[in-house]
């Protein structure tokens, strides 16, 4: 029954993301003619005589309904349109983007499973985990972040590597590193947590007293490792093909996902619709083939219920890391926010730091500081909105978990910044259309705690005493279920606030989210990309404060989840069950 609601859920979501994609002309709330009509002939006066052939050409003055048919039926046949900006066929374009973007993405999941390799194999020789912090700090990073560093470093000041274009390998270097580190980051981390308790089981011990092979053992190991983690490389897939969108934007690449955003921006909505649709099926398929790899690696006797993985050794992470750097970013922003963000100096513009300007002028001679000051506070104040929206979207949900689990695949399969090219075609880019994209897909993790701490404390005795002397079902949810199971969830809810900012600040930086003069830190990021070479400061001290604000969602979850697992004395103490609810933070 449970598997039966997950499929019809997971159809309605996917129906619905299909049917949004459809729509775009009708949702957008702009008027399509306009920009056909401009593509067509700059010259021409937007008349609505002019107007109204336009849209009677496009079949937009037929309704919604119309609309979507007509388009469902062009898909079915293998029409996916016409570009209303060049007026050419729209599938030469789409396939020729994807095959750029997959060539790109087989570069940098390589890049990724050689890193992952190196991660884990100390873990394999020493049997104990010694690259988790390393692994967790690369995962953390942004791919749009690393890309914009290697450019500058690689590509400006050293001259090693080119900065853009696609004609060649050497071409390839650099996009794929930006990807595919981060990937590698989280899949050595993965691995590298799991490794030690499993090498710690039983089998393994029995296996090292009767004489076997540490390369055998080490074999073994991986293959009892790895089942349970290929959804998470699936998962990364799908990363990855988010993660495409601002790379190739960076390096001026002609994949499928800059092919969206420019879509996106012009309001080419035919060409938008038939590269988010390829994203998305990429995604999905990215998903099918890891359940797919799954299932080979258990074997048949195993595919009906695979084994679990022992829980991690908790890392150790002193409390002063997670400190330091929250004083560090603090001190930043509170000296920046006593600063004008706004003033305009042309005198000063791209000037070096000094004590009058500590971080140095843009290019129209504004405060570096005083913006990255004044763009925190918009920053983390839209992340821990869109934080507690997901949160309450979680604890809705999880009493729901057969409703929520086939929403969340269709939302695991869209990376942010795809939602967020939807939300920006249809409502126009800013911060609350930013906010709503990452809202729509940050929820499945915090509904996966809040429907396992459900479960959890429905089936304890405590509840059954309290059904047994005649506790309304209203009084045990109030009193007991929700406490139990909102506080673990709001502590990962808030684990998750400097993740949900560097998504904002992806956003940001590609057009989607702020838009200036405000001083958000992605916007701030991409701005200072036109003059990297002659005033690098003023791209490095945004990236460095979100390097700083990665490596503090890296250190306090991993303190986190180190002061969670900390075994107590009593073992029936209040303490220690709050402890045992506690979330993977590290997941």
């Amino acid at each position: 029954m449970r598997r039966a609601a997950a499929g019809l859920t997971r159809t309605l979501a996917l129906a619905a993301v299909v049917a949004a994609v459809g729509l775009l002309p009708w949702l957008s709330g702009r008027d399509p003619a306009l920009t056909v009509l401009r593509a067509r002939s700059a010259e021409q006066e937007p008349t609505r005589e002019a107007l109204d052939a336009v849209r009677r050409d496009l079949g937009l003055d037929a309704g919604p309904p119309a609309l979507l048919g007509k388009w469902v039926s062009g898909l079915l046949r293998g029409d996916l349109g016409t570009s209303w900006v060049s007026g050419s066929d729209v599938l030469p374009s789409v396939l020729s983007g994807l095959r750029v973007s997959l060539g790109l993405m087989g570069a940098a999941l390589a890049v990724a499973v050689l890193l992952a390799a190196a991660l884990a194999a100390p873990v394999l020789v020493r049997g104990r985990a010694s690259a988790g912090a390393v692994a967790a700090m690369l995962a953390a990073v942004p791919e749009f972040l690393l890309a914009t560093v290697g450019l500058l470093v690689f590509g400006v000041w050293l001259g090693w590597l080119p900065t853009s274009g696609w004609q060649g390998p050497a071409y390839l270097v650099l996009p794929a590193l930006a990807l595919g580190v981060p990937a590698g980051g989280l899949l050595g981390r993965l691995v590298a947590d799991a490794l030690p308790a499993v090498l710690d089981e039983r089998w393994a011990e029995l296996w090292r007293g009767a004489g076997v092979s540490r390369a055998r053992i080490a074999g073994a190991a991986l293959r009892r490792v790895l089942p349970p983690l290929v959804p998470q490389f699936g998962m990364v897939a799908v990363g990855l093909t988010g993660g495409a969108v601002a790379v190739e934007t960076v390096f001026a690449v002609p994949g499928i996902g800059r092919t969206a955003l420019g879509a996106a921006k012009s309001q080419d909505l035919p060409l938008l619709q038939a590269a988010v649709l390829a994203l998305l099926a990429a995604g999905l398929t990215a998903g099918a083939l890891a359940a797919l790899v799954r299932r080979r690696l258990l074997g048949p006797a195993l595919r009906a219920a695979g084994l679990s993985l022992p829980p991690p050794r908790p890392p150790r992470t002193p409390p002063a890391v997670p400190a330091v750097l929250a004083a560090v970013l603090a001190v930043a922003v509170g000296w920046g926010v006593l600063r004008d963000p706004y003033t305009v100096d042309t005198a000063a513009r791209l000037a070096a730091p000094s004590w009058a300007h500590p971080l140095g002028t843009d290019g129209l001679g504004r405060d570096v500081l005083a913006r990255l000051g004044h763009g925190a506070a918009s920053t983390v104040g839209t992340a821990a909105a869109v934080c507690a929206l997901s949160l309450l979207v979680a604890l809705a949900l999880g009493f729901l978990p057969a409703v929520a689990a086939g929403a969340a695949d269709i939302a695991n399969a869209l990376p942010p910044v795809i939602v967020g090219i939807l939300v920006a075609a249809a409502a126009g880019p800013g911060t609350g259309g930013a906010a709503v994209a990452v809202a729509l897909v940050s929820w499945p993790p915090l509904a996966a705690h809040a429907a396992a701490l459900v479960q959890e404390v429905r089936a304890s005795a405590f509840l059954t005493a309290q059904r047994a002397i005649g506790a309304t079902p209203w009084r045990i949810l109030t009193r007991h279920v929700l406490p139990s199971v909102a506080a673990p969830v709001a502590r990962h809810a808030l684990l998750r606030l400097p993740g949900i900012a560097l998504a904002l600040a992806s956003l940001g930086f590609l057009g989607l989210g702020a838009r200036p003069p405000a001083p958000e830190w992605g916007l701030l990021l991409d701005e200072s990309r036109a003059y990297v070479e002659r005033a690098p400061w003023a791209a490095l001290a945004p990236a460095a404060a979100l390097a700083l604000l990665a490596g503090l969602a890296v250190s306090a979850a991993a303190y986190a989840q180190g002061r969670a697992a900390r075994p107590v004395r009593e073992p029936g103490t209040r303490k220690n069950r709050s402890a045992r609810r506690e979330a993977p933070v590290g997941n």
